[in-house]
């Protein structure tokens, strides 16, 4: 017979984590909801439309852009609607998920910036800087590629998506969004929860550690770093952000990093971390809104031109600051 003390851990370590990410995946699902139906995201809707008709993009793009500002998990459950329901092909997918980084790095701006405030000091500035505008360099890379690849869209109006379904009462709003979130509840627990479970079993084996051991040894390949600035990045890999702003918080008083290290080994770990970061959090969320297949495609593209945009913005940083 199982102790008792095995089942408390259990929920502890697995139990509680997955109750609190479904429960928070389904109410961001709820909020988004009701705030697409009450039409609160009209007036940001007004200001994507030139980027949406530069780009050749959809309405439901333009609007899932304005949601993404409040809520990134109803800005994704409109795509994946809309794909579902074939008003958008596969290639817009891609583009609008990779559209709606910027405002997706808005959502988390705050949090980074304050972690990164009291341990770097005013170098967070630079950092948080940099990764803003590689985030504007990705939305203007989409607008452009978006314009040459996709065709000329006949529905311009992006704020007809969001005021098609407009209701006039609060009771009207809390009826729709309660009708779409319970179609889409049960796709989140039967995906989500299956793939955190096996994403918690691999890591509870120690399959992330030794991958990420993996990539911490080989990091000696990034020769145009300083030595020290080495265990920031393979902190980064084998443990969260906070801990390489940490090492590099206190590398930067203690005077064995300059400021320029500290942020060139920031931008290096944020790339060669994203993979990790993707399989753990990213994915099972992902999986929960579209199929697992699409998400895992979707993820990859996002990461890729995440890490890539991060890159080109830490070469001409590193070149500037020579």
């Amino acid at each position: 017979m199982e102790s008792p003390e095995l089942f408390i851990g259990l929920w502890h370590v697995l139990g509680w984590p997955l109750l609190r990410l479904v429960f928070f995946i389904s109410l961001g699902l709820m909020i988004g909801n009701l705030i697409e139906s009450l039409n609160w995201t009209h007036g940001v809707a007004r200001l994507a439309s030139p980027l949406v008709r530069v780009a050749h993009l959809s309405n439901v793009t333009g609007a899932s852009f304005s949601m993404a500002f409040f809520s990134g998990i109803t800005a994704n459950t409109m795509l994946s609607e809309a794909y579902d329901q074939g008003r958008i092909t596969k290639r817009e997918l891609v583009f609008a998920n990779l559209f709606n980084s910027l405002p997706t790095y808005f959502l988390h701006l705050p949090t980074l910036f304050f972690l990164a405030a009291p341990l770097i000091k005013e170098q967070a500035l630079v950092y948080v800087g940099l990764t803003l505008l590689a985030a504007f360099l990705r939305t203007a890379c989409i607008l452009l590629v978006g314009r040459l690849m996709l065709p000329v869209s006949t529905d311009l109006c992006v704020t007809c998506r969001l005021a098609e379904n407009r209701v006039e009462s609060l009771a009207q709003a809390l009826g729709k969004a309660w009708a779409r979130f319970r179609q889409r509840f049960r796709r989140i627990v039967l995906i989500t929860v299956p793939i955190y479970t096996a994403v918690f079993i691999l890591n509870r084996f120690g399959m992330f550690a030794l991958l990420e051991e993996w990539l911490a040894g080989h990091v000696r390949f990034l020769t145009w770093l300083h030595p020290e600035s080495l265990g920031v990045v393979a902190l980064q890999l084998t443990a969260e952000i906070s801990a390489g702003l940490a090492a590099a918080g206190a590398l930067l008083d203690s005077g064995s990093l300059e400021a320029r290290q500290v942020i060139l080994a920031l931008l290096a770990g944020n790339v060669l971390s994203s993979p990790m970061r993707a399989a753990r959090h990213q994915f099972p969320f992902y999986a929960g809104i579209f199929q697992p297949r699409l998400a895992a495609e979707l993820i990859a593209f996002n990461q890729t031109f995440r890490a890539g945009s991060i890159i080109l913005v830490g070469f001409f940083y590193y070149f500037l600051t020579a």
